[in-house]
């Protein structure tokens, strides 16, 4: 056997034997860490979430679709300037180039949604922010607000952390709502946008020939039983009024046509933003893994107590040493 292989088995005799020795502190420190965790994960699931060093944690869910195929770079860019956005979502790394999706995502973690939201639950009291209450509440409400989006499925979700399922729900629900609106403001939807339009004036035409037909009733009520050449001034509006209520249909006719040939246009294709999943209560925690604390702070508990074996037997070995005692007291022997 050579000196290196009988020095290494030296060696690990000796790190054995510095283990063995401590054996009792190890598995001591070992064992009490073991039991102290698993008391603190006990205590901290049977106590009420308010007072729970270490309460559940639920993450609802919201699933949406987003179109990506009309974004185009120029429609996008015109969009985002039109809105007001441009100059922020350029600073957060948004160009003309980018899609529906990126631009929903950026809009998660815009300060006027997460102010909405603030609002919206008072989120400044729950989470008892007592000085710079816009800064702190958001910084807050971006911890357990996310929004991601599955480039391979299409999908966009947002999800909420908190330790009251109900209230993540809420919230959840809310930002769906809220950005669904956005972007229904910011006209991504053409064709969503041009059928709310036919549809006012569809009713807006509807409710004038309505009032023409009304008034043209009252007229004939009035003409009843007299000469209609003694009463030209009635027969002028009698006129009006039909050749109104004539001009009124056929625009009627006009927009239900356009707006049945955009009914189908729609049926055919896919909307920019759709909703496939309002989130649910969870009931089912998403954290913490006390299981696995617990088998992390005893490994760790196990490494510390055999560092501080070393760190002893290191001690132990300097006082057994009179030139290293000496070194240390700093006098010469």
């Amino acid at each position: 056997m050579s000196e290196e292989s009988q020095d290494n088995e030296i060696s690990l005799i000796d790190l054995f034997a510095v283990l063995w020795h401590r054996k009792a502190m190890i598995i001591t420190v070992t064992i009490i860490a073991a039991v102290a965790v698993v008391i603190f994960a006990v205590i901290s699931l049977v106590l009420p979430p308010e007072t729970s060093p270490l309460p559940n944690e639920y993450t609802p869910a919201a699933l949406m679709i987003i179109n990506n195929e009309s974004s185009s770079g120029s429609g996008m860019s015109s969009m985002l300037t039109a809105s007001g956005l441009g100059g922020l979502a350029s600073l957060a790394g948004i160009n003309t180039g980018t899609t529906f999706s990126d631009l929903a995502v950026y809009l998660v973690s815009t300060n006027t949604l997460l102010d909405s939201v603030v609002d919206e639950f008072d989120l400044i009291t729950r989470y008892k922010i007592e000085k710079f209450y816009r800064a702190e509440s958001r910084k807050a409400l971006k911890k357990k607000l996310t929004a991601s989006y599955d480039e391979k499925s299409g999908v966009f979700s947002i999800d909420f952390t908190d330790k009251d399922p109900a209230f993540a729900q809420r919230v959840v629900n809310y930002c769906v709502t809220y950005l669904q609106k956005w972007f229904d403001d910011l006209g991504v939807d053409k064709n969503k946008l041009e059928k709310e339009n036919l549809e006012k004036n569809i009713e807006n035409t509807l409710k004038e020939i309505q009032n023409l037909e009304v008034e043209s009733h009252s007229l004939e009520g009035t003409v009843s039983g007299r000469v209609a050449a003694s009463m030209p001034s009635i027969t002028f509006e009698q006129n009006r009024i039909a050749l109104e209520l004539t001009a009124q249909r056929q625009v009627y006719s006009q927009l239900k046509v356009q707006y049945e040939l955009l009914k189908i246009t729609m049926a055919s294709e896919k909307p920019v933003f759709q909703v496939l999943e309002m989130a649910e209560v969870p009931d089912q925690k998403s954290g913490p893994s006390r299981g696995l604390l617990c088998i992390i702070v005893t490994f760790a508990a196990g490494f510390l107590s055999i560092f501080l074996a070393f760190v002893l037997n290191a001690i132990a070995n300097i006082k057994k040493d009179p030139e290293a005692m000496a070194k240390l007291r700093g006098t010469n022997e």
